[in-house]
């Protein structure tokens, strides 16, 4: 499984849901995906670890989102309707300018040629689904000690 399945009655409301504060001490992170279950008990666990997360079901939102305000790192998956995550993340690094996030791709899809796609489109990190959050946890801690130090 790829991560714990949480109820949607148990997810507790959150008010930053709708937006994003400017409070430099907060790690923002854009996730990015279309599966209830998996994007719903990811969120969760990531909020309970002191991230604030912005959620989107599809590139053309994850986009959106990003025009608004550029997030620290985006966990984008491949496989979305509407835009898929490959030309999401184009069109997000456009927007970033030298505000560049981290770009983490989970997907479920194994074969080289995405791998490659989602790199020249201007991946950081590829995990291939299933993974638990935990791998997620790993690398976005490692991202932000590297980036702001221990």
């Amino acid at each position: 499984m790829f991560l714990p399945m949480v109820s949607t009655s148990a997810r507790q409301s959150d008010p930053r849901d709708s937006r994003v504060s400017s409070h430099p001490a907060e790690r923002v992170i854009l996730f990015v995906e279309d599966v209830l279950e998996q994007r719903e008990a990811a969120i969760v666990l990531l909020r309970e670890r002191g991230y604030v997360v912005v959620e989107a079901t599809d590139g053309g939102q994850a986009v959106r989102h990003a025009a608004k305000r550029i997030p620290d790192v985006v966990v984008m998956d491949v496989s979305l309707p509407v835009m898929d995550g490959i030309e999401a993340i184009r069109r997000i690094r456009a927007l970033a300018g030298k505000k560049r996030p981290h770009v983490i791709v989970m997907s479920g899809q194994l074969d080289a040629r995405t791998r490659q796609l989602a790199f020249e489109a201007g991946c950081d990190q590829y995990i291939t689904k299933p993974c638990g959050i935990d791998a997620l946890a790993a690398s976005l801690d490692a991202y932000f000690v590297k980036r702001d130090g221990p």
